[in-house]
C-alpha cells in the first residue's frame, strides 16, 4: 500500500497527513498497550486493512507485531518517552476511505475545532475507557486500553467499519490473562 505524505499548515504540533487508498474500509483501533500486546488483541485486529494506535505504546516491538497484520499509524503517548518513540508524532491526520481522522493520545490536548478542520472522527486514548460519542457531527472514539488492567476498566480494542452507513464501531473486550 502506498502512503503519500503532505505537510499541513504549521501548528504547535508536528503533523503529517497520511492519505491511504479509498479501499481502506476496516480499521483496527488500539491504545494504551503500555508494552503489553495480548494474543487476543492481535486476533481481534486480524482482518484490519489499517491499524491506528492512539498512544502509550510502551515498546517498539508492539508496533512491529501490529505491522504483521496491517499498516500501522501511531501517535506518541505520555509514557512513550524512550528514544525510539521520538519517531512518533503527538498527532496524526489520516484519510482512510470516506473518513478524515485526527489522532492524538489525550483528548484534553485537542487544539483545533475538528468540524472547522474537516474531520469526521477524532481518535484518542489515555483514559483507558472505551468510549464512543458524537458531538457537532464528529465521532469521538477511544478504543480503551489493550495493555495491563487499570482499576476495574475493561481491556479492549475496537474495530471501525467504514463500508457501511452509518459507520460501524465494535468494541472487543479481551481476556485479562497475560501470556
Amino acid at each position: 500500500m502506498r502512503t503519500k505524505r503532505i505537510s499541513p499548515p504549521p501548528n504547535k504540533f508536528a503533523r503529517k497527513l497520511h492519505i491511504l487508498t479509498a479501499k481502506v474500509q476496516r480499521i483496527g483501533l488500539i491504545s494504551d498497550t503500555h508494552g503489553l500486546l495480548r494474543p487476543e488483541a492481535l486476533e481481534a485486529l486480524r482482518g484490519s486493512e489499517l491499524i491506528l494506535h492512539a498512544g502509550d505504546v510502551g515498546k517498539p516491538e508492539i508496533l512491529d507485531k501490529l505491522r504483521k497484520i496491517a499498516p500501522v499509524i501511531a501517535v506518541r503517548g505520555n509514557v512513550d518517552t524512550a528514544s525510539w518513540s521520538s519517531a512518533l508524532q503527538e498527532t496524526e491526520i489520516v484519510e482512510a476511505g470516506p473518513a478524515k481522522i485526527y489522532m492524538l493520545h489525550n483528548l484534553n490536548d485537542l487544539d483545533l475545532n475538528p468540524t472547522a478542520a474537516g474531520f469526521q472522527i477524532v481518535l484518542s486514548g489515555h483514559t483507558h475507557q472505551p468510549v464512543k460519542h458524537e458531538k457537532d457531527g464528529i465521532l469521538y472514539i477511544n478504543p480503551g486500553s489493550a495493555g495491563p488492567r487499570r482499576f476495574n476498566l475493561p481491556i479492549t480494542v475496537a474495530r471501525l467499519n467504514l463500508s457501511v452507513s452509518p459507520w460501524a464501531l465494535d468494541f472487543v473486550e479481551l481476556s485479562e490473562k497475560r501470556r
